[in-house]
C-alpha cells in the first residue's frame, strides 16, 4: 500500500463507510462485532473510547511501520481513542513469528510494548532473531513468552486466522488498512491524517444522533 495524503474533501472520497453491524456477510469471525470486539484481539487506549480504531498491520510492513508512532502519539494524545490492534502477518515467514511474539507477550501484560519493539525494526525483510532480540530489549520476559506461546498456541493461531479470514472478507489488499469508526482507510498516515480522520468519524457519529 502506497501512502496517502488527504484533506477533508479528499478523505470523503477516498474512504468507504461500514454499512452497519451487518455489513459483513459470512460466519460470525468476521462479523462487526468480532472485528471491534473480539475477546482475544489486544487492546490500547482508551477502554470506553467514543471512537474505535482497529489496525490491521504486519511488522514487515514499512508502511505500516511508517504510521505506528503517529498513531500511537495521536491514541495518547487524545485519550478518548479505543484501539484494537489486529496481527495480520500476510508479507514473510518472520511476520508470522512476529506476531505470535506480540501476542505472546499479552499473557504477561506486554503486547504494547512488544508491539512497538517490532514496528521500529527497520526494513521489510525482518529476521527472527532481530525480531526476538527487540522483544527482549523492551523488557519482556522471554522465558514466560515462551512458555505462554507453547501453551496457548491453539489460541494465537486461532486469532490469526480469525484476523485473516475478516482482513479477506473485507476485500483488504494488503496492509496498513486502519477502520476508524465507519471509514476504512488502506493507506500510511501521518499524526495530521489520523486526527483528520478521527474527526471525520466523530461529525458523522453526531449526525447519526440528531
Amino acid at each position: 500500500m502506497g501512502p496517502w495524503r488527504f484533506g477533508r474533501a479528499a478523505a470523503l472520497a477516498l474512504t468507504f463507510a461500514l454499512a452497519g453491524p451487518q455489513a459483513i456477510a459470512g460466519p460470525s469471525d468476521v462479523s462487526r462485532e468480532m472485528i471491534t470486539a473480539d475477546p482475544a484481539a489486544p487492546v490500547g487506549g482508551s477502554a470506553d473510547g467514543d471512537v474505535t480504531i482497529v489496525a490491521y498491520v504486519d511488522y514487515n510492513c514499512g508502511f505500516c511501520k511508517k504510521s505506528a508512532s503517529a498513531l500511537e502519539k495521536l491514541v495518547k494524545d487524545d485519550g478518548k481513542i479505543r484501539l484494537v490492534y489486529k496481527d495480520w502477518p500476510i508479507l514473510a515467514e518472520s511476520s508470522v513469528f512476529g506476531a505470535k511474539l506480540a501476542l505472546a507477550a499479552k499473557y504477561q501484560g506486554r503486547y504494547e510494548a512488544a508491539h512497538k519493539a517490532l514496528m521500529t525494526l527497520k526494513g521489510g525483510s525482518v529476521s527472527t532473531d532481530r525480531m526476538e532480540a527487540a522483544v527482549a530489549a523492551a523488557g519482556v520476559d522471554m522465558a514466560r513468552l515462551k512458555t505462554d506461546a507453547a501453551a496457548k498456541d491453539k489460541e494465537i493461531v486461532a486469532l490469526l486466522k480469525r484476523n485473516d479470514a475478516q482482513a479477506r472478507g473485507m476485500l483488504f489488499q494488503g496492509t496498513p488498512v486502519y477502520l476508524i469508526g465507519p471509514l476504512k482507510v488502506a493507506a500510511s498516515l501521518d499524526y495530521a491524517e489520523f486526527k483528520e480522520a478521527v474527526a471525520q468519524a466523530r461529525e458523522r457519529a453526531a449526525k447519526r444522533t440528531l
